[in-house]
């Protein structure tokens, strides 16, 4: 608590926080030789959402861990629903030479992680729209980072200190520059 709180202080830090979940599941998260539980992650999370006003919080989960029960899955499908973050990144587990993983029984059949890949996948774009949403109508400033064309319009993209992805219409150069903008 003490850190999070520290890092409120500072005025130059982005509350866009990247937390590498893997599994909803502690059994998973045990077999991944994690050393953390579901519910500590948990925790965490909320820490940085009672220091920080709707910080982007973010993580990546593996689909398909070895041994992974459809129960289990359904552990970390009713975490993420739980968490709510802005953006998961999923990967099928893969195996890599050489690892304790590659060696374990009951490797899941590509075609079950690819399915439960798109679940989560479908439930990102929820999330992601839920967060969005938040910041409709509201004034963020933007690092602007560069130009795009849109359409055949010169635009400018660039993030909010929580992450949010801006594109603008402009003529005047905007790269490297912190703007308001009205969501």
């Amino acid at each position: 608590e003490e850190f999070v709180k520290t890092l409120h202080t500072l005025p130059k830090i982005c509350p866009h926080f990247h937390l590498s979940l893997q599994s909803g599941s502690d059994a998973v998260l045990r077999r991944m030789n994690r050393h953390y539980t579901a519910g500590e992650y948990y925790e965490k999370c909320e820490l940085l959402r009672a220091y920080f006003t709707h910080p982007a919080i973010t993580t990546d989960v593996i689909t398909g861990f070895p041994g992974e029960t459809e129960e289990e899955f359904e552990e970390t499908v009713r975490f993420l629903k739980k968490v709510k973050f802005y953006e998961t990144h999923i990967f099928p587990y893969s195996k890599r030479k050489g690892t304790r993983a590659a060696q374990m029984p009951q490797q899941i059949p590509e075609k079950v992680k690819h399915a439960r890949s798109l679940l989560l996948q479908g439930l990102d774009a929820v999330h992601r729209k839920e967060y969005e949403a938040y910041y409709k109508g509201k004034k963020v400033e933007v690092l602007f980072e560069e130009k795009v064309m849109r359409d055949g319009q010169t635009c400018y993209t660039g993030h909010t200190r929580e992450y949010l992805t801006v594109t603008v219409p402009s003529e005047q150069d905007l790269t490297n520059k912190i703007c308001d903008c009205i969501l």
